[in-house]
């Protein structure tokens, strides 16, 4: 009986033998099926969501379905082989089944039949054939994505001779089927959408991903394999890359726990040379105590001692005087005489208790180095947690205990972070004043400015800006601290404090914000920061960071400036003139910048100041960023 016929497995191509009959409609062999759906999991042959499917037309089952004998097709089929009356044509019969031992289906290989393993690459387990016996499989020489089934040379028979199963994809062997599978149809993935990048069915292709560029799987694994030697190529030079960060990150955490160890060992020796003062000056306070006590003790003791004597002295006269018979002229006279000389011994005043104890005072002097001590710690864990961090700046790793500090301020590559919630209770808001704007800038209220090529008709005002493009913020600060942060949007622009005294008419070369010794500021020149003052620029090496916080300490004479991220205040450049070094200290290099600094960032400080905007370029525009004033202790200092 040939495979075309209505009786006919479409597996095995043969009679059927103890037949099924699926929902769908479609018959199989009860052996042929149970050998194929028991290798496709507990609930037969589904996909990812578990259900079985026809291995013909794909229609998918509810878990659980019970593969039962269909009794009707298996009495017709017998009458067609020749139990019933009449020859029935075709060809010979087939063997009939026992009930009690089934066959294997005719399928299956015979030793003699040329099913041998495939090479497979040494050390990786083959893909195994599904239909062949459980403990027996051979090597699958393809895989099926219709019947989501591996099969061997021989299984492979029925999909290269049935025109039912030529229209399979059969593919090279294949360990987890279900991923070539499309997980919302269970149909085969076939397209590639390169609009979203990803695989597809047909019934994909057909709805959500219309009219998007669709190719077939091959075609695009042939672009994407011309593409991966780029790609490699890329992947390599990253890895490169990270490798090398990846050594320059472990060299920084090396140096951050070894400078953390030798800080810790410093921090460790300082206190216990502290503890060893203060241990040093409780005993001498101990042995004041004692000394003092020991020398008015001993005159005390001696007062004490010469007035018991004198009274036991009076009390012996006395009784002696009192036992002189009536008779006895001559003893009575002398005993009176011995008692008057023992009284006028003790003739005066006796000593007196002492004003004041000298030692008493110790405890004063105590309280009082406690207060100093108290006070010292506040104020240097203040100064250590501050925005301007410890005035002799860390030290180099390397350095000896005693080494000169370096300045903070004379490096660029020094940073630091902090809370923003700190710099927000020295909270200053600024609005821009418009009659100092420059006419080529458009002030958006008093908080946005931007830099516009037609000027603008601003009224006559004597401290408007006539040759440079900026701006100055209201009110002059000269005391406390002020923090203030600025939105950079688009362009080049600069930001800073300038003298309230400055001239407006300055021309352009010495007018520019950080031009002159009147003003400093940040600069972004759309590539990197910046700092200016006095015609000379310090570059630095920080991101740019589109919020840049500008911190003004007036009473300390410095103004630093922080790029804001997510609440956290990273050092972007602290400017103030370094202390004097102590004389046998060798000084570090020479910075021109920092010379000037030294030499005349001070004198700033003795005008009253205001915030102050430069945009440099003509698509510049920045904005005031707004701050919480529920953070805000004070709203306006002016």
């Amino acid at each position: 009986m040939d495979g075309s016929g209505p009786f006919s497995c479409p597996i095995c191509l043969e009679p059927l033998r103890e037949p099924v009959t699926l929902p769908c409609g479609h018959n199989f062999c009860l052996t042929c099926l149970g050998a194929l759906w028991p290798h496709r999991g507990a609930a037969g042959a589904g996909g990812p969501g578990g259900a079985a499917r026809c291995p013909l037309c794909q229609e998918p089952f509810p878990d659980g379905l019970q593969l039962r004998k269909n009794h009707t097709l298996s009495e017709l089929l017998q009458l067609r082989q020749g139990s019933g009356p009449g020859p029935v044509p075709g060809p010979a019969p087939a063997p009939a089944l026992e009930p009690s031992a089934p066959s294997a289906p005719p399928s299956a290989p015979e030793p003699s039949a040329p099913c041998a393993p495939e090479p497979w690459p040494a050390g990786e387990e083959p893909v195994r054939c599904d239909a062949c016996p459980e403990g027996a499989a051979l090597p699958a020489a393809l895989s099926c994505l219709s019947c989501l089934a591996s099969f061997c040379p021989a299984h492979l028979g029925p999909h290269e001779r049935s025109p039912a199963l030529r229209g399979h994809r059969l593919v090279p062997p294949l360990r987890r089927l279900e991923e070539s599978l499309c997980p919302r149809h269970l149909r085969p993935l076939e397209r590639y959408c390169r609009a979203e990048r990803v695989c597809l069915c047909e019934a994909c292709a057909a709805q959500e991903h219309r009219g998007h560029e669709l190719v077939p799987l091959e075609q695009e694994r042939a672009l994407q394999e011309a593409e991966q030697p780029k790609v490699l190529s890329a992947v390599e030079d990253r890895m490169d890359e990270l490798g090398a960060g990846i050594a320059q990150s472990r060299r920084t955490v090396a140096l951050i726990k070894n400078a953390a160890v030798a800080e810790r060992e410093r921090v460790s020796r300082l206190f216990a040379e502290a503890a060893a003062t203060l241990q040093g000056f409780q005993t001498e306070v101990l042995g004041f105590i004692e000394e003092g006590e020991a020398a008015m003790l001993g005159r005390s003791q001696g007062d004490l001692r010469r007035q018991e004597e004198q009274r036991s002295r009076l009390n012996r006269a006395r009784q002696n005087l009192s036992q002189v018979p009536e008779a006895d002229s001559v003893s009575f006279l002398q005993e009176l005489l011995a008692l008057r000389l023992a009284l006028e011994e003790g003739c005066g005043p006796g000593p007196g208790p002492p004003r004041e104890l000298s030692f008493t005072k110790s405890s004063q002097v105590v309280r009082a180095v406690r207060d100093v001590l108290a006070v010292a710690c506040a104020s240097q864990w203040e100064q250590l947690r501050g925005p301007g961090g410890n005035e002799d700046g860390p030290q180099t790793i390397d350095s000896e205990a005693d080494a000169e500090p370096q300045d903070p301020d004379s490096s660029d590559l020094v940073e630091s972070e902090a809370s923003r919630d700190y710099f927000l209770k020295f909270a200053y808001i600024v609005d821009l004043d418009s009659d100092t704007a420059d006419k080529f800038l458009q002030l958006f209220g008093t908080k946005g400015v931007k830099r516009v090529l037609c000027p603008i008709n601003y009224p006559e005002s004597p401290t408007r800006f006539t040759h440079c493009e900026q701006v100055l913020g209201e009110g002059a600060l000269d005391r406390g601290t002020y923090y203030w942060e600025v939105e950079i949007i688009e362009g080049w622009v600069s930001v800073g404090v300038m003298a309230e005294d400055f001239s407006p008419q300055e021309p352009y070369d010495r007018g520019r914000l950080g031009r002159n010794a009147h003003s400093c500021c940040l600069q972004w020149n759309g590539r990197s920061f910046s700092v200016w003052f006095y015609g000379l620029e310090a570059p630095l090496p920080h991101p740019f960071s589109p919020t840049v916080g500008v911190c003004l300490e007036y009473a300390d004479r410095a103004l630093a400036f922080y790029a804001v991220r997510d609440g956290k205040m990273n050092l972007l450049r602290r400017l103030k003139a370094s202390r004097p070094r102590r004389v046998g200290v060798p000084a570090s290099p020479i910075d021109p910048f920092q010379s000037r600094l030294d030499s005349h960032f001070g004198s700033l400080f003795t005008h009253r100041l205001k915030p102050a905007f430069f945009l440099e370029s003509v698509d510049a525009h920045l904005q005031i960023g707004p701050l919480k004033k529920s953070c805000i202790s004070v709203l306006k200092r002016r």
